[in-house]
């Protein structure tokens, strides 16, 4: 079946038609704007009201999504959380408040936002949080903002090096080279863990900070995580740690416990937020006592009048115009309290059960570069398909075709021809095992028929695209005849 002509608007547009109906006016007609402002080449399409919803519903059937099917993407999360939460979000109490309406008035509110920064301290080990940070990015800024006001109040000058693994998210060097540090690569071991002699040959005073992703972006849990620490405070600097990966080892590890000095959580990632598209998202972070003064405010205290926003003494400052990311946080507040402590482990329980099943079922079919326990990810390597002719991009394309959407590929870059998949907590064992024959059934077309994954997808809306010429020269603005027509949305 084709999608016919008619589902693009300007090929039913006929004169006369309307696709709303609007009250008499009942206020005075305005003039339209000068001539040299109308956008007469627009041509908008005339079309009635049933032919709208038609072609809308048509747009919606052909998008994937997490609510449509499986989403494996490595290190997003892109998992299904509890529509119940979306509703708690509405209520009057939470969706029609203001940020800067009298206190007394929002008191609900702020309980909410002191017992999560409360839940969050306690779940990480940490002794005190701020939701300030609006995404995890900024929660990471937030942590190095935190270092360098820690090194300046004790007029430790020289340091001005941030260590950063090779196997770290991409924004942690990002990050510390925004905030004015020298960042340097700490190469991992064959064993996909922090290497911990060239750790020691680069650990001097003029190192700020080490920062690491736990467990990594490998999927794997460093169990030098102690001698790491050890060293690290030692030698006069701070572990920061990246809490992106938290739902792997909720209710199991705490990242205070493991020496690490500060952490920021991604609510949005780990605490039931829809995560894609680039929002909305929420970066807490979580200080032991040493860092707590310098936390960027506001924080939520409770004394005898109630709860009130209060500012550390000598705090990093504001990180928004705002109190943070309200909504993220009433659905992590939420999450928390509808699964409490048991369930909190269940979920990483289920997330590792679930990438280590896949592991197990996939390795004898693509390369495994770190043959041991995983953790809520695990990354393989296409690298005996490309020795056939095909790459990693190939075989994502050709899964699109089997109705799964891609995991995470060519990163992280430690991996050649990576494949990251994050099955995360929420899939069930019959929808891993549809995506484990999909991805044996493409280890067998690589040695049968080649080809076929070097056209893929066959069967999807819009077949391969020109993806870095898509990046570096987008077309945002819409034109009359320049429409992409969909000649095939079986998916």
């Amino acid at each position: 079946m084709k999608l016919a002509r008619h589902y693009l608007l300007p090929d039913i547009s006929q004169p006369g038609k309307t696709g709303c109906s609007l009250p008499q006016l009942d206020v005075p007609p305005s003039e339209l704007p000068p001539e040299e402002l109308l956008r007469r080449e627009l041509e908008l399409p005339e079309v009635s009201e049933v032919e709208v919803v038609r072609y809308f519903t048509a747009l919606s059937k052909l998008n994937y999504g997490v609510d449509t099917g499986f989403y494996p993407l490595g290190s997003c999360t892109m998992k299904y959380n509890p529509r119940l939460h979306e509703d708690i979000v509405q209520l009057p109490g939470f969706a029609s408040i203001h940020p800067y309406q009298p206190i007394e008035s929002v008191q609900g509110a702020l309980q909410l936002m002191f017992e999560l920064q409360e839940y969050l301290a306690e779940i990480t080990g940490m002794n005190a949080a701020s939701l300030a940070p609006m995404a995890g990015a900024q929660g990471e800024l937030a942590s190095i903002l935190l270092v360098k006001a820690y090194h300046q109040s004790r007029r430790d000058k020289l340091r001005k090096k941030i260590l950063v693994p090779d196997s770290a998210h991409g924004t942690n060097p990002a990050t510390a080279a925004m905030c004015g540090f020298e960042v340097s690569t700490i190469p991992s071991n064959k064993e996909g863990n922090v290497d911990l002699e060239s750790l020691e040959s680069m650990m001097n005073e003029e190192v700020a900070a080490v920062t690491l992703t736990i467990p990594n972006t490998l999927g794997l849990f460093d169990p030098q995580i102690a001698e790491i620490s050890h060293l690290v405070h030692g030698r006069g600097g701070l572990l920061c740690g990246d809490g992106a990966n938290l739902n792997s080892v909720l209710g199991k590890v705490k990242f205070g416990d493991l020496g690490i000095d500060c952490v920021q959580v991604n609510l949005h990632k780990t605490f039931s937020t829809p995560h894609g598209g680039g929002g909305p998202g929420s970066g807490p972070v979580c200080v032991k006592a040493s860092l707590a003064e310098f936390l960027p405010s506001p924080l939520v205290a409770k004394n005898a009048g109630g709860y009130v926003f209060t500012t550390p003494p000598v705090s990093i400052g504001r990180l928004g115009a705002s109190y943070g990311n309200f909504g993220v946080m009433v659905k992590a507040y939420a999450y928390i309290r509808t699964l409490g402590a048991e369930g909190l482990r269940e979920v990483s329980e289920n997330a590792v059960l679930n990438a280590n099943y896949l592991k197990e079922k996939l390795k004898a079919y693509y390369y495994l570069p770190y043959a041991r326990t995983c953790m809520h990810e695990v990354v393989f390597s296409g690298k005996k398909q490309k020795a056939k002719g095909v790459r990693t991009l190939d075989i994502a394309k050709r899964l699109l075709d089997y109705g799964f959407h891609p995991p995470t590929i060519y990163f992280p870059l430690v991996v050649d021809e990576a494949l990251m998949t994050e099955p995360t907590e929420t899939e069930s064992k019959e929808t891993l095992d549809a995506y484990i024959d999909a991805m044996k059934k493409i280890a067998r077309e690589v040695e049968e028929n080649p080809e076929i994954l070097h056209t893929a997808p066959h069967n999807t809306p819009v077949r391969r695209l020109d993806e870095v010429r898509a990046a570096r020269h987008p077309d945002l603005r819409w034109r009359m005849g320049n429409q992409v027509k969909i000649t095939n949305p079986k998916h």
